[in-house]
């Protein structure tokens, strides 16, 4: 055991005194200590309820015949992180989650870990944690939010940010947008359309580093207590068998993950956090094996904010292996690969029946014989862009207009609500990007601000920074290289005309390479905008948000 080196011997007498001031029996040092990663705050609705998981953990894993000890992990609600400078600190997040945990797991010498996340770095900073640190790991996460109900209709935050639009758009009342304020987000948990944390929540089933439920159970259902004593007593199973991460997170483990996201019609967000678990795991996963994924997955779910279901009605439907199942009809799952079940992938979805076919479509009916998002590629971005072609309507699907171009999100989100950007054109937001930004912020302002107006059928945005799963429409993110490295999308000026063309995967600004030639040639980097702190190491760490913006020493 790894917490020998703690536990055990004349050596260690000066370790025990210590555990024995935490009030630690022989007994329990003779146990396996496993160390239960806890997310809970009070300052996030997904993660206030954490507390009850983590106790609940804990008991199954004494149960289980190990020792808990729980040490903590941060989160950042993207939420009220939105719109402001809260946002450069939001994906930042998810490698200060990932070194923190390692810092705690390996100083200690837990035999085996429980990760209780929630939010949206907050999952991917943990599974990048379980990872590098290899030792037996289960997941559980505190589970989506019921969604609100407004005027007898299903909503969400996304619906909250879009009425914002609304009303500046005079098609709302202030009264109205009130009553979405009290009621789009009725309880505790994250967010209920597949946003990023729900996203990340279901795809770490199918990574296989959680229990059956753990992306879809409602965080205020009793059932989700009961699978946080299951992920306690599970562990231990998996430290008896000494089945750890990296024997889980395999290459075809990831390309399950990567299918099951084209199927359900996750976040954008996916697209920079796979990559970067995969990197930890010693996985190289190159983002344009998502394209080949995406043409033989259909699409089978709609969920907000591509449509009018819920995390509730997937988890009603069967929830994410359901899905699994539908997909294996047409043998699209690798099914031998161990997980954290103890079961491989196809002992686990034997008999997962889809118990709704209007929230998970049958695999001979899906919404679209492709999957749910698309990697871009063109001389706008000669690595690649991304888009959740799944929450793009069809008369967007190729579009070519004006750019319209913005050095920052503030000064895009003052146009639109300006009445400034028009039916047609092309909305460029850049110096957002990893290192621009830096920190790559979320644009759910702009995008829900395009939406509530009404221009959400009629224009397109596009940004080396990232978007929110609650964006929708076409909306292009991840534009790589970046502007602040000097990347195309830093060449476009006001009224070139870009041509977006999502069924062939291309992205294009329409100006010859004469032009963007000597344009490049005169083009000087800007002053940081940011020069102390964590945000300015992470801008000289980070690397290109094509490559999941994991951090590299240069």
């Amino acid at each position: 055991m790894k917490s020998d080196a703690v536990t055990k011997g004349i050596q260690q007498a000066p370790h025990r005194s210590l555990f024995n001031a935490l009030g630690l029996t022989e007994e329990e040092l003779s146990k396996p200590l496993v160390g239960i990663v806890s997310s809970y705050n009070e300052i996030v609705p997904g993660h206030m309820n954490l507390d009850k998981i983590v106790e609940a953990v804990k008991l199954g894993v004494a149960m289980g015949g190990g020792t808990p000890i729980v040490f903590p992990a941060i989160a950042v609600c993207d939420g009220i992180a939105m719109g402001h400078v809260g946002m450069k600190y939001s994906l930042v997040t998810r490698d200060l989650i990932a070194d923190s945990t390692e810092c705690m797991a390996i100083a200690h010498q837990f035999d085996a870990l429980v990760m209780v996340p929630n939010c949206d770095k907050n999952v991917p900073g943990l599974l990048m944690a379980a990872a590098r640190i290899n030792v037996p790991t289960v997941f559980v996460s505190g589970g989506p939010m019921l969604a609100g109900h407004v005027k007898g209709q299903k909503r969400s935050l996304s619906s909250m940010f879009e009425a914002v639009g609304s009303h500046a758009a005079g098609s709302m009342s202030e009264e109205e947008v009130q009553e979405f304020e009290e009621k789009v987000c009725p309880t505790c948990g994250s967010c209920s359309g597949m946003y990023t944390a729900n996203s990340m929540n279901c795809l770490t089933e199918a990574l296989g580093m959680g229990l059956r439920g753990n992306g879809t159970i409602p965080a205020v259902y009793s059932e989700r207590i009961k699978l946080a004593k299951h992920a306690g007593m599970q562990v231990m199973e998996l430290l008896r068998k000494n089945i750890c991460p990296r024997d889980i997170m395999t290459e075809k483990a990831f390309l399950n993950a990567l299918t099951v996201d084209m199927a359900l019609g996750c976040s954008t967000n996916s697209m920079l956090h796979l990559p970067a678990i995969a990197h930890e795991a010693g996985v190289d996963l190159n983002m344009e094996v998502a394209n080949e994924m995406s043409a033989k997955t259909p699409n089978l779910c709609h969920l907000a904010p591509a449509g009018p279901t819920y995390m509730e009605d997937l988890n009603e439907a069967g929830g994410v292996y359901a899905v699994m199942n539908e997909l294996n009809k047409k043998n699209l799952l690798y099914t031998d690969l161990m997980t954290a079940t103890g079961k491989t992938v196809g002992e686990n979805i034997k008999g997962c029946e889809n118990k709704n076919p209007e929230v998970i479509r049958p695999i001979d009916n899906p919404y679209s014989e492709i999957g749910g998002i698309a990697v871009l590629k063109g001389n706008l971005a000669p690595d690649t862009a991304v888009v959740k072609r799944s929450a793009v309507v069809p008369e967007m699907m190729v579009h070519e207009g004006p750019a319209r171009v913005f050095d920052s999100e503030e000064d895009a989100i003052a146009a639109i609500k300006g009445g400034k950007i028009v039916a047609g054109d092309v909305v460029v937001i850049r110096y957002e990007g990893p290192k621009g930004g830096p920190g790559m912020r979320e644009m759910l302002n702009p995008t829900s601000a395009i939406a509530g107006m009404g221009l959400g059928s009629t224009v397109a945005l596009i940004t080396d920074g990232r978007f929110s799963g609650a964006s929708r429409g076409a909306s292009i993110g991840h534009v790589s290289p970046e502007a602040a490295v000097g990347g195309p999308i830093a060449l476009v000026e006001e009224g070139d005309r870009i041509r977006i063309d999502i069924p062939n995967n291309q992205l294009d600004v329409l100006v010859s390479e004469e032009v963007m030639a000597e344009r490049k040639a005169k083009w000087q980097p800007r002053e940081p905008k940011v020069t102390t702190g964590y945000l300015a190491r992470y801008a000289k760490m980070v690397t290109s948000g094509n490559r999941g913006a994991v951090l590299e020493i240069h």
